[in-house]
């Protein structure tokens, strides 16, 4: 007997889990969200103090602290597995964060650099860029994908959609599966 393929959603978030864990030691803990919120303030040049700052970094604890209690563990660090099974709760328990929601207009409103409400090429490829290091020749690809209606740009409404099927959509083609990476 041959043991299932793993769903579309795993998959993404072995992949997140893989990206998120900086010392790559197996496990996430409250660092790599904090390194996570430090590239972007960064990468960005943000005050600490900056709204935008401060709420990517409140989205972070929050989502944290979320996580921990979804996986039922007592200590401070998220193996793989443990991690997958609390994003799978902590997305669709929205009574105290909404994941999806919360972290993708925190994440909208740091990379949209002049506030017009949308994210251009230019800002989408130092996100791609100056927060996850990624300079693949078909990174932009990603960008055509998730501007779902080709103006040129994606919406607020596109990119909280394409986080929304990070965590929820198992259709290996939606646009936000492919974040991390093609499916």
């Amino acid at each position: 007997m041959t043991a299932a393929a793993p769903d579309v959603i795993t998959i993404k978030l072995e992949r997140t889990f893989e990206t998120m864990d900086a010392n790559q030691d197996g496990y996430l803990d409250w660092t790599d969200y904090q390194q996570l919120a430090d590239r972007y303030i960064k990468a960005y040049k943000l005050a600490k103090d900056d709204r935008r700052a401060r709420a990517l970094q409140t989205f972070c604890q929050i989502y944290w602290l979320e996580l921990l209690r979804h996986a039922g563990v007592d200590g401070d660090r998220l193996t793989k597995d443990q991690f997958i099974t609390a994003n799978r709760l902590a997305v669709i328990d929205t009574s105290r964060l909404n994941v999806t929601e919360g972290g993708g207009h925190a994440i909208f409103d740091v990379i949209d650099v002049d506030g017009d409400n949308e994210i251009s090429k230019d800002e989408f490829a130092r996100f791609l860029r100056d927060v996850w290091k990624s300079d693949a020749p078909d990174a932009m690809d990603m960008f055509t994908k998730l501007d779902t209606d080709g103006d040129g740009s994606i919406s607020r409404h596109e990119f909280i959609r394409a986080v929304r099927e990070h965590f929820l959509s198992n259709d290996p083609e939606a646009p936000g599966s492919l974040f991390f990476g093609r499916v």
